[in-house]
């Protein structure tokens, strides 16, 4: 039973108590003083939208809003730390919730951080700084080689990879709908289209797993037929095969039973209530030949939709044999997502999440120049995902070479999300992450659908507005130059110096 309906339980045997003490005891003053006013304020917490703590936990959800009001920094405590207990993202958590509801997202006092340590990055700025208001907040990418007949025109920032069955339908559809608002992409996750997905006409991007959700066999295989019905959606603009992910390379998904409904068993054509375990590996190919053919067979599927494949960089030699295989055979993806190894906002094993895959930046720079040195970087588009929520994030990821970025925790955090780590547990308190009907009822569609938008719309403003305090006028102009950071004490180095550029064709035989 949830907290609200315990609530309401024991506001109604409060007031039959009362009305049993009121033989005895003028039930007014026990009204008016303690009863009355808590349940009013439960009523009020159930029936606002701006506060999913609220809704869910009427009363006592203020407790933890109190706490914030008293004293900040005792947050920090419920949070995710690090090893030594330091809070992990707080600084980005606060921008983000500033930014998705449009309030004041500057902070006093300077630099948040020390600027003579290691690791410390920041970008160079022009004496001659241009007015934002020239630059384009909103570039648009077109996506889409020589061999795609319906190039897509995507936003410059989209949402990252996030599953129905994962995330409650509420969060779906508020993702959707922030998508709808201020025209960006919706990146459907593994775990198949579902109708809150299509509800209000956001465009997807279609993620094929390694379980073949949505286009699959009852035997678990790929599925031409269900694949063309999908695909041939308007809404659904590209098509990304997800090689693997930051947060568990060479793992598979993972859906616990207790997530895994009725529902969403038949979205992705499995049984309902049993652990769904993707396949570490794909079972249409085993080599890059292989998936270039299977690419290929998506494309004429798909009407001519751009197709692109998803990846955290492992053993660089299968990169370039892929690469390899994109010249042999003359079939090009359209795209290529780069999931960072640090990246991942779902449950995954420790070892893989900490200790598995490339990082983004390392690996960014690695397929961006192997792309080049193989002369294939013309024609596809690189997308790039991997904690990215700031404008400064972006501005760095654009640098390494990547066309496009993908945010997953930046738009979770937009739809309320305060890292509960309580993911993979059906527990979300929020209704983010959950597929409790009681717990997702806290997450109002129409507010966070706005917090989602308002979000994306803040962070390229943000990002132009660093554009032109560098003298550029577009995301195009940006290079590793641009980029500097702290490697010791005494030495400072540039990305270009620390990802130096490969020639064009160089690594043709």
């Amino acid at each position: 039973m949830s907290v609200r309906n315990k609530f309401v339980i024991v506001a109604i045997l409060l007031f039959g108590i009362i009305g049993i003490i009121y033989q005895f005891w003028p039930a007014i003053i026990w009204s008016l003083i303690v009863v009355g006013p808590i349940t009013l304020i439960g009523i009020l917490d159930m029936m606002q939208p701006h506060q999913a703590i609220r809704r869910n936990f009427p009363v006592i959800g203020h407790g933890r809003y109190l706490l914030e009001k008293i004293r900040p920094e005792i947050m920090q405590y419920f949070v995710e730390t690090d090893t030594e207990g330091r809070p992990i993202n707080r600084i980005y958590r606060s921008l983000v919730y500033r930014r998705a509801k449009k309030v004041n997202d500057t902070v006093p006092f300077g630099t948040q951080m020390d600027v003579y340590s290691e690791g410390y990055e920041w970008m160079d700025y022009s004496l001659y700084a241009k007015n934002p208001k020239n630059v384009d907040a909103h570039p648009r990418v077109m996506v889409g080689g020589s061999d795609c007949k319906k190039p897509y025109s995507a936003s410059l920032m989209n949402i990252s990879a996030m599953s129905y069955g994962a995330l409650s339908k509420t969060a779906i559809m508020a993702l959707n709908k922030g998508a709808k608002m201020d025209n960006f992409a919706h990146n459907t996750g593994e775990g198949g289209i579902s109708p809150y997905h299509k509800k209000f006409g956001g465009d997807l991007i279609w993620q094929i797993g390694t379980g073949y959700f949505g286009s699959r066999t009852e035997e678990g295989e790929f599925c031409p037929i269900t694949f063309k019905e999908n695909a041939s959606l308007e809404q659904v603009k590209m098509v990304e095969i997800k090689l693997s992910q930051g947060a568990k390379p060479g793992h598979g998904g993972i859906l616990p039973a207790v997530k895994n409904t009725e529902e969403i068993a038949k979205i992705r054509h499995v049984e309902p209530y049993k652990d769904v375990h993707s396949p570490p590996g794909h079972s249409v190919f085993g080599d890059g030949e292989g998936l270039m053919r299977f690419i290929q067979k998506l494309r004429e599927l798909s009407g001519g939709k751009p197709i692109g494949f998803k990846l955290c960089v492992g053993r660089k030699q299968e990169f370039i044999e892929l690469c390899e295989a994109m010249t042999s055979s003359g079939i090009k993806p359209d795209f290529i997502t780069v999931d960072g190894g640090e990246g991942g906002t779902g449950a995954a094993p420790v070892e893989f999440s900490n200790s598995l895959g490339m990082p983004l930046r390392d690996a960014l720079a690695f397929v961006h120049d192997t792309l080049v040195g193989f002369g294939l970087r013309e024609e596809i588009k690189l997308i790039a995902s991997g904690k990215i929520i700031s404008g400064f994030h972006i501005a760095k990821i654009i640098a390494l070479g990547a066309d496009m970025i993908n945010s997953a925790r930046g738009m979770m955090m937009a739809l309320g999300c305060i890292q509960a780590l309580k993911c993979n547990h059906n527990t979300c308190p929020v209704g983010v992450a959950t597929q409790d009907k009681s717990l997702m009822r806290g997450l109002d569609v129409e507010n966070k659908s706005k917090r989602v938008a308002n979000f994306h719309h803040e962070t390229l403003h943000s990002f132009a507005e660093l554009m032109a305090a560098s003298g550029l006028n577009s995301s195009k102009d940006l290079d590793r130059s641009h980029i500097f950071r702290r490697i010791s004490m005494a030495q400072v180095m540039t990305y270009e110096e620390i990802y130096p550029y490969t020639e064009p064709g160089s690594l043709l035989v």
